[in-house]
Formats: structure tokens, sequence, C-alpha cells
């Protein structure tokens, strides 16, 4: 389970630590990190980039003959509460 409140920052941070040159972008619902991992990347490394994105909410490897592979971990932004979560039907 993720710990709450990670931030996609610090996960980039701890990439770019590695070696790994990072992107961060913000979407309405989630922040996404990616990082380029290069094909001579050492166990020790790997251990460090598995550890960084193991605090997001998930993350992923895309590997492709053409752009290589990627990384990407999302940190997913809080849900606005309402005080009407039920709508009107629920209400008395």
């Amino acid at each position: 389970m993720p710990v709450p409140g990670v931030s996609a920052a610090a996960i980039a941070a701890r990439l770019s630590a590695v070696g790994l040159p990072t992107r961060v972008e913000e979407h309405a619902r989630f922040t996404s990190v990616e990082a380029e991992v290069p094909e001579a990347l050492s166990a020790e490394s790997w251990k460090e980039v598995l550890a960084a994105v193991a605090e997001a909410d998930r993350f992923g490897l895309l590997v492709t003959c053409q752009n290589g592979r990627t990384l990407r971990a999302v940190v997913e932004k809080p849900v606005p509460t309402t005080g009407d979560v039920g709508g009107p039907s629920h209400q008395r």
C-alpha cells in the first residue's frame, strides 16, 4: 500500500539521483513521473529504482524496440469530498 502524501517530486528526485533523466507531468487525477532506463543499469541501481517507484500508487516499465525502456510511476491526487456524496435521492 502506498504511503499517503508521497510526492511525485520525491520519486523523481530519487530516480535522478540514480542517474535517470525524469519528466514529471501533472494530470487532472494524478501526477506521473517518467524516466528512460538505459540497457546497462547495475543491480544496485535497479534496487534503488524499485524502492523509489514502490512509493507510487502504480508503476510500470514499457519496453519497445523503437524507444527503449521507459519507467512510469503514478501518484494519485486526493479525491475531493463533498457533503452530498449520495446525491439528491439520498437526502431526507
